[in-house]
């Protein structure tokens, strides 16, 4: 199954920094009540295996594991109920892993460098990262001329007020972003604002 075909029509992917399993479940019935079932579980914290194998457990949230830099990490990632693995560049090793599990990857590229590389790992899908520092919507637009068979998914410095923008072009698969899912809102217990941040005026989850 493809990376779109995994965020199943969901253009917006929440990315989670959690270290705590505990408040999965307030987070997981935060981004369903939204709207919004899917969540990247980034691997920057000690408990994040813990935190996506308990979001995984729940049946109603598709869940991937991000900031996956090593094979190894990918196992762990599998073996927790990831879905998806995202990973801020292009790493060979992860690709054939996540291809030998059955996983559906999405690497990081921002370059037509990285864009061919991604190609030749059989890979039409990529994740344009970091999306602001690296030239933005510009440089999708750049990029999806010479590339017309690549989907992006632009994250990195995308908020609230710019993803409508990233969503209107055609080559733009979904964004990844931080605002619904924002640590203080997390360490806070804010649901209902997590909920409330869910949505996106004109966009289509």
């Amino acid at each position: 199954m493809s990376a779109v075909d995994v965020l199943g029509g969901h253009r917006l992917v929440p990315v989670v920094v959690l270290d705590d399993p505990g408040s999965a479940d307030g987070l997981g019935d935060a981004l369903v009540a939204g709207g919004l079932p899917i969540a990247e579980v980034t691997f920057r914290t000690r408990e994040a295996a813990a935190v996506l194998r308990r979001l995984a457990a729940r049946g109603d949230l598709v869940v991937g594991a991000g900031t996956v830099l090593t094979a190894t990490q990918v196992d762990v990632a599998y073996e927790s109920g990831a879905k998806f693995v995202v990973s801020p560049g292009l790493s060979a090793a992860v690709v054939r892993r996540c291809q030998a599990l059955g996983l559906a990857v999405i690497p990081g590229a921002s370059t037509a460098t990285e864009i061919m590389a991604a190609l030749d790992l059989g890979l039409d899908t990529v994740k344009f990262f970091p999306a602001e520092a690296s030239g933005g919507l510009a440089t999708v637009k750049a990029l999806s001329a010479a590339f017309p068979q690549v989907r992006f998914v632009p994250t990195g410095g995308v908020t609230a007020q710019s993803a409508p923008t990233y969503l209107a072009h055609p080559a733009v698969a979904a964004v990844g972003g931080s605002w619904m899912v924002a640590p203080d809102l997390l360490a806070a217990g804010k649901w209902d604002e997590v909920t409330a941040r869910c949505a996106l005026p004109g966009v289509t989850s």
